[in-house]
């Protein structure tokens, strides 16, 4: 909509917004590609901007200050909820001379009568009863804002238009509005988001498998994937399901949300991940695989890299995540001299070795060891020996070394002419 990116950090909750839960937001967004146009702001370090709004309110009778000791608010809390009505201090209609060096809050003197109206964006007319709402605190009684005067007085200095956040939110939308109102401000508009539920329809958390944004990096996920991913969640484009960033943009239309939760779906995530990674650069997919072995501690033999370049190419097609690519590159990394698993040894014949002592001859005198001439060999060879069940089971066992392997030709031109043959001959060495 031609607007910027603003990044800010909402670390009114002191104890809360640690280092590490902010460094996870910013983690996050750098993996998912999103980088803000201008530097982030932290909320925490305007907090004398937020308490000059709410001296404002207190001047202009918008808000009053509260002397209810911990244990009047606890009790008037209790009597609150006993006859299912909002919290009420009996501060707000006295006197503010009156106690006033004791401890106090600042709330706001929120509306009695009438009814605060939120035309949403996305969930449409919603019509919250001002009797209903209580007088929200906006000081503590040591001085610091709260969330929600912070956020309000952010958003007007830093010119946001469009308030569009999860629907958790709503619930905050009518204070938030009587705020502006008792400062004077124009109310931006507001859309709340359906909130991600798992497959089961509740909301999103740990036991669905993954929580924060950096988690499904860690579970073999691609940053494009995901962007494509939670952008399809609760909008659409028609029947499009794979975009890029750029149509995605051209595309959106809030008046196109669904206002209904959407669902995470992992066979569909799974879809949309293994096309990005059909996509995806060689090079950068052997790193990202690398570093999924290395976290396994696997073993890696001196021409590793050599390896996952020729093998990246040739299974990439079958991978739905990284950590799926990464286990089917294990074959062309297993080290010699491989040992067979009594079945794979009982495929070796004596009629069968001698068919791989030729097969080895003949793929000796291969020039061009890529895939393509590799089969050619592989299927005048299966003709003349009566057919790739003659021999091809037992080479594929040999060649895969107990792991997931792909075609046979596919397998030799990853694995290289040495590592192949030797393998070949490994298996051949080995006795009965």
């Amino acid at each position: 909509m031609g607007g910027k990116f603003l990044l800010r950090i909402e670390d009114t909750d002191r104890e809360r917004s640690t280092p590490e839960a902010v460094e996870a937001i910013f983690d996050g967004l750098r993996w998912l590609g999103l980088e803000p146009d201008v530097e982030p702001v932290f909320q925490a370090a305007r907090s004398e901007r937020h308490r000059q709004a709410a001296l404002e309110l207190l001047a202009s009778g918008g808000a009053y200050r509260d002397y209810m000791t911990v244990e009047e608010l606890a009790a008037e809390r209790e009597r609150a909820r006993a006859e299912g009505r909002p919290i009420r201090s009996p501060w707000r209609d006295r006197e503010p001379s009156m106690g006033h060096n004791q401890p106090f809050t600042v709330r706001l003197r929120a509306l009695l009568d009438g009814e605060t109206v939120v035309d949403d964006r996305v969930k449409g007319r919603v019509v919250f009863q001002n009797r209903e709402l209580d007088d929200l605190v906006l000081l503590r009684a040591d001085g610091s804002p709260t969330y929600n005067l912070a956020v309000v007085v952010d958003d007007h200095d830093m010119g946001v238009t469009h308030v569009i956040r999860g629907d958790d939110h709503l619930s905050n939308t009518p204070r938030q509005m009587q705020i502006y109102q008792g400062l004077g401000w124009s109310i931006p508009v507001f859309g709340h988001l359906p909130m991600i539920h798992g497959p089961d329809g509740a909301k999103l958390s740990k036991r669905h498998g993954a929580q924060a944004v950096r988690e499904f990096a860690d579970m073999g996920y691609l940053p494009e994937a995901m962007r494509n991913y939670l952008t399809r969640l609760g909008w659409g484009h028609g029947d499009d399901e794979i975009f890029t960033q750029d149509q995605a943009a051209a595309w959106f239309e809030l008046a196109d949300v669904v206002s209904s939760p959407a669902r995470l779906d992992w066979p569909k995530l799974n879809h949309v991940n293994q096309h990005y990674i059909r996509l995806a650069d060689d090079a950068r997919l052997s790193k990202l695989v690398l570093e999924v072995l290395r976290s396994r501690e696997t073993h890696l033999p001196h021409d590793f890299a050599e390896r996952l370049a020729r093998t990246i190419p040739l299974v990439k097609e079958g991978a739905k995540t990284t950590l799926e690519l990464a286990d089917l590159t294990l074959f062309a990394l297993a080290p010699r001299p491989i040992t067979l698993d009594a079945k794979s040894q009982g495929l070796l014949t004596d009629e069968v070795r001698a068919r791989l002592a030729r097969l080895s001859e003949a793929l000796a005198s291969v020039d061009d060891w890529r895939q393509a001439q590799l089969f050619e060999r592989l299927k005048a060879f299966a003709d003349a020996e009566g057919g790739f069940g003659k021999f091809g089971p037992a080479l594929r066992a040999i060649l895969a070394a107990g792991h997931v392997a792909p075609d046979l030709a596919s397998a030799l031109a990853a694995l290289g002419r040495e590592e192949s043959l030797g393998r070949v001959q490994d298996a051949l060495s080995q006795v009965q």
